[in-house]
């Protein structure tokens, strides 16, 4: 494990990567959003590629935000409706920057943050404090997230956070993967195979913002529970059968039967954001060019008290784990 500098901001910031290798597989994450930029693994044939959609240079990802490759996304991953939410009887209002919604934590969210680092075991710990009404959140938040490897090659991404006041958290990693190479052109990861232990999903209105109703999948195209061709138009929460775990446990495969290639998730979080990419620009990355399988609490939540809670307060924890396996098949 080793750090270099991978750029410096326009403020003279500097931005370091990590690499991160075991057994066969290679990671890189930066300091800038906490931005997975590679993850190179071998594929049946023991042929190593990158999979992770990425940028080659810092200016790349000043530039091209908007699709969050690889990143930390927070404070609130996903959407909330018409930027506020309403907390202990107090109303917070938040950046519209997806239509009239607030979109993975603001205009400078998590992802467009320097990060301190320090190594760990296997891996490296990223950390900042978030100040009190950032983005219009309310609460001083102290959050770390800890990317490590461990003896299998698999990518664990550990968050905690603690806050001054109530707040809302709801922390994930913004990757984009297509397991036949991230350089394999455009609907490319579109045949993929997918499967995600959900029984349900939220469905949403024109906004993208869930309706309320949780939906069987049966019968539908948002079945996935049993292996099949991931196909396109999906920007869709899918509700974990397992729920909130303390423990990460498996919640999805997805499979590229061209390389073998095979990606497991598993996690501790109740949902699952499915993502085919179809608004990737050509930016560099065409429309369909990777799949991101965001780990999360459900959008919205802090407007939707059915829904499992976002709030943490003064002396909780908040704790999200979430593990990418790596591995190949014939």
């Amino acid at each position: 494990m080793h750090s270099e500098l991978f750029g410096t901001l326009p403020d003279g910031t500097p931005v370091h990567r990590w690499t991160l290798e075991r057994a066969g597989v290679r990671v890189r994450v930066l300091t800038y959003g906490g931005i997975v930029q590679s993850a190179e693994v071998p594929d049946r044939d023991g042929r190593t590629a990158q999979v992770a959609l990425a940028l080659p240079g810092l200016q790349g990802y000043l530039e091209n935000s908007g699709p969050y490759f690889g990143a930390l996304v927070g404070r609130y991953a996903n959407r909330i409706a018409h930027g506020r939410f309403r907390l202990d009887g107090s109303l917070y209002d938040l950046a519209q920057n997806n239509g009239p919604n607030s979109l993975h934590g603001g205009e400078q969210g998590f992802d467009k943050q320097v990060w301190d680092a320090e190594p760990v075991e296997q891996g490296v710990r990223l950390s900042r404090v978030s100040p009190g009404d950032e983005e219009g959140f309310p609460g001083r938040l102290e959050v770390s997230a800890t990317y490590s490897l461990d003896e299998s090659g698999a990518l664990r991404i550990a968050y905690k956070a603690v806050t001054n006041a109530p707040t809302v958290v709801n922390l994930t990693n913004h990757s984009y993967w297509n397991l036949s190479g991230a350089d394999a052109g455009a609907d490319a990861a579109a045949g993929h195979e997918l499967r995600i232990a959900a029984s349900r999903i939220t469905p949403v209105d024109a906004d993208l913002i869930p309706t309320g109703e949780l939906a069987e999948v049966a019968g539908t195209r948002f079945d996935f529970r049993t292996p099949r061709t991931v196909g396109s138009g999906y920007d869709h929460n899918f509700v974990l059968d397992k729920g909130v775990t303390s423990a990460p446990e498996p919640v999805a495969e997805l499979f590229d039967p061209a390389s073998g290639r095979v990606l497991t998730v598993a996690t501790t979080e109740p949902g699952l954001q499915l993502y085919t990419g179809d608004h990737l620009d050509g930016g560099p990355y065409a429309p369909g060019a990777g799949v991101a399988l965001e780990t999360q609490h459900f959008p919205d939540s802090p407007n939707r008290p059915e829904f499992p809670s976002t709030v943490l307060r003064p002396g909780e924890v908040y704790r999200s784990e979430t593990v990418y396996g790596f591995g190949a098949r014939g």
